[in-house]
């Protein structure tokens, strides 16, 4: 495999991991900025260094044909972005329109079939029924409560630097998903940062690189984008609540019904109902592409949740001579010595960054910079019933 053709994580297949030296308990981060964050409006799109990747990706298809065999199989599969939904914004613009027209259409249906009960209910006892509903206008959300702190996991030469942005939202749809370019489909990457500028977040963190694979159940702001299970997931449904589930056991439309806000595929589960998932440590993703392992000290990102509404983004700095990063299972012990009752491992190594609502990476990559993605996690003050 080319050795310039990156994977997530980032890490070499035959890398191993030491035998673990006893859990060491993390030390308690402390608070680098308020705990809450205006909004601020989303700056202005590289657009220039956008025509030139593409220039670079359509060159690189160019080169592909000529070439032929297994170069231009690897370019396809790991360099060349395929399409799939060119405007994400229009199209999830669109799909809530379609769902609230049947959640309108249905109303009306229930509405239509009460009252009828109810005059057949009133003739039948002589007397007609005088009670309504009056609609309350719901209450403006609050905005986000968004805490970024800074921690050490370990001593010596293991030690970690590790940072936390602690998020209490109003209502889940403050917690939102965005693709690179505005767009879906595979291989299409930017920088975290300039995500996170273009959707005006308030903080986000790399997600998990939905785009370098074609398998996986991928839910975005509610929004059913691909549907091919194939892993342990985690689904963060419309009520404020995650959890980790089985994706060979259901579907994407049964997620939608079951309410389904975000759902993240990569992992593994880190921690389940308060208690580390047992066995993190052997866990292989994407083996069929030659990325076998995701062990040993790395940098890492995950998400997990304390409570409704309430979650920790978490990135690991790693490789480095001031930050060894961690192993899977001391990224548990760090999700759960932050309270989190449910915690999932996203894509790390080089793709590992922190933005805050300056846009700007508060954690040091491994990369010795960004490391173009293909999806964020990200913050707004607004929910996705406001006017935006």
């Amino acid at each position: 495999m080319n050795p310039d053709l990156r994977s997530p994580d980032d890490v070499p297949p035959d890398r191993s991991e030491p035998e673990p030296a006893g859990p060491t308990q993390p030390a308690e981060p402390a608070e680098t900025t308020a705990a809450e964050q205006p909004a601020r409006a989303p700056r202005r799109s590289l657009a220039r260094r956008r025509r030139v990747r593409r220039a670079i990706l359509a060159a690189s298809l160019t080169v592909a044909l000529s070439l032929g065999g297994a170069t231009a199989w690897a370019l396809n599969r790991f360099v060349i972005e395929h399409v799939e939904i060119s405007d994400v914004a229009a199209y999830e613009e669109a799909q809530r329109a379609s769902s609230d027209a049947t959640s309108d259409a249905d109303a009306a249906a229930d509405a239509t079939a009460e009252a009828t009960s109810d005059a057949t209910a009133g003739s039948t006892s002589g007397t007609a029924s005088d009670e309504g509903t009056t609609a309350s206008d719901a209450s403006a959300a609050t905005e986000p409560q968004i805490t970024i702190t800074q921690g050490t996991y370990g001593s010596g030469d293991d030690a970690a630097t590790y940072y936390v942005a602690d998020v209490v939202v109003s209502d889940i749809t403050q917690l939102r998903a965005a693709f690179a370019q505005n767009a879906f489909g595979e291989n299409i990457t930017e920088d975290p940062s300039d995500i996170a500028s273009d959707a005006g977040a308030l903080v986000a963190i790399n997600g998990d690189y939905y785009g370098f694979r074609d398998t996986g159940i991928v839910i975005r702001n509610g929004v059913l984008y691909r549907d091919s299970p194939a892993r342990t997931g985690a689904v963060i449904y419309s009520d404020g609540t995650m959890a980790i589930y089985d994706e060979t056991t259901t579907s994407g439309e049964e997620l939608i019904a079951d309410g389904a806000w975000q759902t993240l595929s990569f992992g593994p589960a880190l921690v389940d109902d308060g208690e580390i998932v047992s066995g993190i440590d052997q866990v292989e993703v994407d083996t069929n592409v030659g990325n076998h392992s995701i062990q040993g000290d790395q940098p890492r990102t995950a998400i997990g949740m304390i409570s409704a509404n309430h979650y920790v983004l978490v990135v690991v700095d790693g490789r480095s001579d001031t930050s060894a990063g961690v192993t899977l299972t001391e990224l548990a012990e760090i999700m759960q010595s932050l309270g989190a009752t449910v915690a999932y491992n996203l894509d790390g190594g080089g793709s590992s960054t922190l933005v805050d609502s300056d846009y700007d990476v508060v954690n040091t990559p491994s990369n010795d910079g960004e490391r173009a993605t293909s999806d964020i996690l990200y913050v707004t003050a607004t929910t996705s019933g406001s006017d935006e």
